[in-house]
Formats: structure tokens, C-alpha cells, sequence
């Protein structure tokens, strides 16, 4: 009764779901001169720094670097800054939930929505350059979707988690710079990883989910078959968290008034 409870809610705020989603989506560049332009030309220019850095300076042969560089970090940003904008909903929408009712857990979805389409956007870059790289599309092509749903939604639920952590615990957010930091060493974004293969430390980035969706969606982009670890691995993560996230949700919104 409170699935089909929680899907007519959903059905009854969805349009609104919608308009908070536009709105966060237009407040990114509200104040910016570049606008849209600069969801493109960012990841860009990352790519170019990293690319002159760790492949030129440091001598790496790599076929395609710039385009294995670019797709890690194009899924790395949509990673950190998903979280980071889920992680400071509740308490940015304060306003809107201390005078009308509405499902607070669309507050963290409509944060994670809003990136993710600002992270599609950015995807053409991804294709430009690969295309400019000599990157041919292959049957392989389609895998692309299964990691960009497994990465929307670990995103999504661990955005969950920390919306409602951010409302106890305001020093959250600093934190959680942190360890999206260390997330981002240990996701290959710049580094070739099958050069750790036989490293002590090759377990963090194995059992790291988001090196699992980066490293598949990495293989439809080079031609190459995905791999089962790869898919199920971060798949079953996110659907975990992602239960005990809207779980946690689910017992501690109630109190969110009380310190907001």
C-alpha cells in the first residue's frame, strides 16, 4: 500500500518535479556571461590541461588519451557536483518547505535531474572530440545507456543519503569535498588504470563503483564489449544504497522542519 501510496504521490507532483528541475537548471547559469557555452567549453579545457599534463609532459602513448581523459571527467563532474547539489537541497529549499507541503524527496531528485541533463549536454563535447580523435562508433556504441542509468542513479541515492545527513550535520558538505576527492584519484580519470593491475592498491579502484560505470562507459566509447563485473557491480551498489537512502528519507523528513 505505500508503494502505490508513493507512486500516485509522485504522478500528483511530478509537473512540479519538473519546474524545480528547470529551475535549478537555469539558476547554473544564471549568473553567467558564457551560459550554456561554458558546459561545453569546461570539460574542454580540463581535458586539454590533463591532457598536456599527464600525456605530453609525462610521456603517455596512449591512443585517443584526450578522449579516455574527457570521459572520465565528464562522468566524474556529473558525480560531484550531483552530490554536492542533492547534499544542499533540503536546507536551500528551506523557504518553500516551511510554507507548502510538497514531497520533500523531490528537492534531492529535482538537484540530481538538473545535473544530469546539464552532464548529457556536455556529452557532445565528448562526441566532437572524439570524432575530431578518429574514435569510430562501433555496434558497441548502445552500452553506452546501461552506465549512464547506473551512474544517474547512484547518484540519485547517494544524493538521498546526503540531503538528509546534511540537515543534522552542516559541516557535511565540506567533508564530502573531501572524499569526492579522493573518489576522483581513485576513478582513473588521468591515469591509465590497467597500469595498477598487479599494485597493492589496485582494490581501490576495482571495488570503487564509479570506476565501474566510468570504465564501461569507456569501453562502448573505444569499441570494446562491456564487462559483467563492471555492470552488475555498481548496478547492485546503487540499488542498495538507493533503498536504504530513500528509507532514511523516508523516517527522517519529518523532523527536517525542526532544523532548517
Amino acid at each position: 500500500m505505500k508503494i502505490k501510496k508513493f507512486i500516485n504521490n509522485f504522478k500528483k507532483y511530478r509537473f512540479l518535479l519538473l519546474e524545480l528541475t528547470k529551475k535549478d537548471v537555469k539558476l547554473k547559469y544564471r549568473n553567467s556571461v558564457l551560459g550554456f557555452v561554458w558546459t561545453l567549453l569546461e570539460p574542454l579545457l580540463t581535458m586539454i590541461v590533463l591532457t598536456v599534463v599527464f600525456g605530453t609532459i609525462l610521456n603517455n602513448k596512449m591512443e585517443h588519451f584526450s578522449v579516455y581523459i574527457l570521459t572520465g571527467r565528464l562522468m566524474y563532474s556529473f558525480f560531484s557536483g550531483g552530490t554536492k547539489l542533492a547534499l544542499k537541497s533540503i536546507r536551500k529549499n528551506a523557504g518553500m518547505i516551511r510554507k507548502v507541503y510538497v514531497p520533500k524527496y523531490m528537492y534531492p531528485l529535482a538537484a540530481t535531474m538538473s545535473s544530469f541533463i546539464t552532464f548529457l549536454l556536455s556529452l557532445v563535447m565528448l562526441v566532437i572530440v572524439a570524432a575530431v580523435q578518429g574514435v569510430r562508433p562501433t555496434k558497441y556504441l548502445f552500452g553506452v545507456f546501461l552506465p549512464l542509468i547506473t551512474l544517474f542513479i547512484m547518484v540519485a541515492a547517494i544524493g538521498f543519503l546526503l540531503a538528509v545527513m546534511d540537515v543534522f550535520f552542516r559541516d557535511l558538505e565540506y567533508l564530502w569535498n573531501v572524499v569526492t576527492m579522493l573518489i576522483m584519484y581513485m576513478s582513473a580519470i588521468f591515469y591509465q588504470a590497467d597500469k595498477l593491475l598487479e599494485s597493492e592498491y589496485w582494490f581501490l579502484i576495482k571495488y570503487n563503483p564509479l570506476y565501474s560505470v566510468i570504465a564501461n562507459f569507456r569501453n562502448a566509447v573505444f569499441g570494446k564489449p562491456p564487462e559483467i563485473f563492471y555492470m552488475v557491480y555498481p548496478a547492485v551498489f546503487s540499488f542498495l544504497v538507493l533503498v536504504v537512502g530513500l528509507f532514511f528519507f523516508y523516517k527522517k523528513q519529518d523532523k527536517f522542519v525542526l532544523y532548517i
